[in-house]
């Protein structure tokens, strides 16, 4: 930004400030709570305590798509694994799927079926993460209890402490099965072009067909828990359908051949807010399908259809808003590919009464229908006698090119996208991420339920939590989102003597 521009910039900026000084009030949730990464949310009221507009801002920025260039292409599923703590899985097995196609090379059955296996411990334990840890005190404990009782402990208040032992106890043995096979849990070293590092020893597969037996009553528990104190509570039914909580746009998510949800491989679908077909094409198109745009008040970047154009944060058919994440996974596809996740599946659309489903807080439901599916396909992938075959990896032979690699993470559609030179240094990086995906509806979201929340100015702390739920409900990752690197980092240094008197300010715009 040139010195003219910046002084505009900053005299508009001064004056809107002190406007709303005068005249009108800004209420500000900071830090917000209960995701992964950092956010904060701004709202500013008119003079009669109405809201004019709610920002959800994210003020973190990170560099990983410039940092990688000239890294060796093989280095990627460990480098962006460490984007975040909490989904590096993901990022491991999007980049590992990228790497195939940059050296043009498939996995043999038994690599595929272990990457497999993998993912969806990864998966299970990650939605076990937010029902039990970071959405599910909303409801569990109650949207109005105190913040001291909305976390953890207040769940296990609720549920009782041998549920409590329950839930930890089961996320536990699954981040051992990924330990397993990854080496460690939180940065795995599983995922080579053509395959994966390590197979099954016979002898532990004793040991993960129990796992997976147990996972699957696990899930199924966690499936009734949450009829029980969430669907069968009306109070709870008319805050999910409520219009404060509900965006009617286009949804996008991974299917296989018959149009069911796939974590791991298949084609993108997108699907209109009346719930047909708007496109259905390769990870390696998506560029032709989703475009970036950017706002000067956060650091994510806001994906819309490429096709539609961008037109705002506006909702319906002409819309190019989206979303992704369990919910939308749903909404995009024609059902699942396992027994007992279909029949979840069809409860939940005859139970909300239409397709695709609009409310945002009906993901939760969603990710517990998910959570099923997973601890089902797990107990698929122990019993195929093919998991046990040494032919793990086809080694590359072809000279790298470009490689696209996509996933379902839990929070939705994951891809990664490299481009080398003959010898597979990284040449160009890019990064499109479940939250980015979504960042548009969730900013929606946001705006609405304050706008629907608050009135008169009157806030309080519960309301304010109300509205933190709007974003919640995606199980957003602010710190895999915000990795753009758009020029330079404003910054402000200041040095200080011994005596902690300033002795000098660095600013950088």
């Amino acid at each position: 930004m040139d010195a003219a521009a910046r002084d505009l910039w900053n005299r508009a900026h001064s004056r809107v400030n002190a406007e709303y000084r005068e005249e009108r009030r800004r209420v500000t949730i900071d830090p917000i709570t209960r995701l992964e990464g950092h956010g904060k949310i701004d709202v500013f009221l008119d003079e009669h305590g109405e809201v004019e507009r709610a920002y959800l801002q994210i003020p973190e920025m990170r560099g990983f798509e410039t940092f990688s260039l000239g890294r060796p292409a093989e280095e990627m599923p460990q480098i962006t694994s460490r984007i975040c703590g909490v989904c590096p899985t993901a990022h491991h097995m999007a980049a590992a799927k990228a790497l195939d196609a940059l050296y043009q090379v498939e996995p043999p059955p038994a690599g595929r079926k272990i990457r497999e296996l993998v993912y969806h411990a990864f998966m299970m334990e990650d939605h076990a993460l937010h029902v039990y840890l970071l959405g599910g005190p909303d409801f569990i404990v109650g949207p109005d209890a105190p913040p001291g009782e909305r976390n953890v402990l207040g769940v296990i208040r609720k549920v009782g402490i041998e549920t409590g032992r329950r839930v930890i106890a089961m996320r536990r043995r699954l981040r051992e099965l990924i330990a397993y096979f990854g080496g460690k849990v939180i940065h795995p070293v599983l995922g080579l072009p053509g395959g994966v590092s390590k197979g099954l020893e016979p002898e532990k597969l004793g040991e993960f067909k129990q796992l997976a037996r147990d996972n699957l009553d696990f899930a199924m528990f966690t499936n009734q828990v949450f009829k029980d104190l969430v669907w069968k509570n009306p109070d709870y039914v008319r805050l999910i359908t409520s219009e404060a909580y509900t965006h009617r746009t286009h949804y996008m998510g991974m299917v296989d051949e018959q149009n069911r949800v796939n974590f791991y491989d298949g084609q993108l679908r997108v699907v209109r807010p009346d719930g047909t077909e708007y496109a259905k094409f390769p990870a390696d198109r998506y560029l032709d399908f989703i475009a970036e745009h950017v706002e000067p008040w956060s650091y994510v970047k806001f994906c819309y259809l490429k096709p539609l154009g961008w037109h705002g944060f506006t909702e319906g058919p002409e819309s190019s808003v989206y979303a992704v994440a369990p919910l939308a996974r749903l909404n995009a596809s024609d059902g699942m590919s396992t027994t007992l996740a279909q029949t979840a599946y069809d409860v939940f659309f005859n139970t909300v009464g239409a397709k695709p489903v609009h409310h945002t807080l009906a993901n939760h439901w969603a990710r517990v229908i998910e959570m099923i599916h997973a601890a089902e396909r797990i107990v698929e992938l122990v019993n195929d006698p093919e998991l046990l075959s040494p032919d793990i990896r086809t080694l590359p032979t072809a000279t790298p090119r470009r490689g696209i690699g996509v996933v379902e993470a839990p929070r939705g559609t994951l891809i990664h996208h490299f481009e080398t030179d003959e010898r597979g240094l990284i040449e160009k990086a890019n990064l499109i991420v479940a939250t980015q995906n979504n960042a548009a509806r969730i900013a929606m979201s946001v705006d609405r339920a304050a706008k629907n929340l608050i009135h008169k100015g009157e806030v309080s702390e519960g309301l304010m939590n109300r509205i933190e739920m709007a974003f919640r409900a995606y199980d957003p990752c602010f710190g895999c989102a915000s990795h753009a690197l758009p020029g330079h980092l404003p910054l402000r240094v200041r040095l200080y003597d011994p005596q902690r008197r300033l002795v000098r300010e660095l600013v950088q715009e």
